[in-house]
């Protein structure tokens, strides 16, 4: 039996997650709440043995951030991280967490369950890349970081005090970014990127 904890804001959405997964007969669902903030302490509480986690929570608490504490104090919970969002640093963050294993919501209950069995017996599951239409995936670590901050609005001299790097280095990031995404202009490939929820500088 897999002791399932589920962290999700929704309430239609957490309790639609907790039916169905209790509907599987090898799935028990332990914990279901609303803020990622405390699922490090339900962790403690009730030692599930998978953490279904979405990305943004209740209270504007990071589940990438709980995840990190999560596998760090409890490295043996694995912890499946999902979303709604098309936001591509989502995937890459999660895997710095240190997340077993990463879903987008439009996943069926089937395949949910499959990635779920599939984490559980060690293995890490992943997407493929949603972000081809603008080739995100090309881009480095450093230039997802710098497109961020393209999108925030800063300009070439606070991107280089940010990172802590010369303006002729970030001006080599903004011709690169530029050659993969296919884009004239980093304003334009900002534009686009925030109103189509590729990048999502709140987060």
């Amino acid at each position: 039996m897999v002791r399932i904890m589920i962290v999700e804001d929704q309430t239609m959405v957490r309790d639609a997650l907790k039916n169905s997964l209790d509907g599987v007969g090898d799935f028990r669902v332990i914990a279901a709440i609303a803020d990622a903030a405390l699922a490090e302490l339900y962790c403690e509480r009730t030692s599930p043995d998978l953490v279904l986690m979405d990305v943004c929570t209740e209270n504007d608490s990071s589940g990438l951030d709980a995840a990190a504490a999560i596998k760090k104090r409890f490295p043996r919970v694995r912890v499946v991280m999902m979303t709604g969002l098309p936001e591509v640093t989502f995937v890459e963050r999660a895997r710095e967490a240190g997340a077993d294993s990463f879903v987008y919501k439009d996943l069926g209950v089937d395949g949910l369950a499959r990635v779920i069995r599939d984490t559980c017996a060690g293995k890490s599951v992943y997407p493929g890349r949603r972000e081809e239409a603008l080739n995100f995936g090309e881009l480095t670590r450093r230039e997802r970081e710098v497109l961020v901050l393209i999108c925030d609005g800063l300009s070439r001299r606070e991107i280089a005090e940010r990172l802590n790097i010369t303006i002729n280095s970030v001006k080599t990031h903004f011709s690169n970014i530029l050659s993969k995404t296919g884009y004239e202009s980093v304003a334009k490939l900002a534009i686009f990127a925030v109103s189509n929820g590729f990048i999502n500088t709140k987060i």
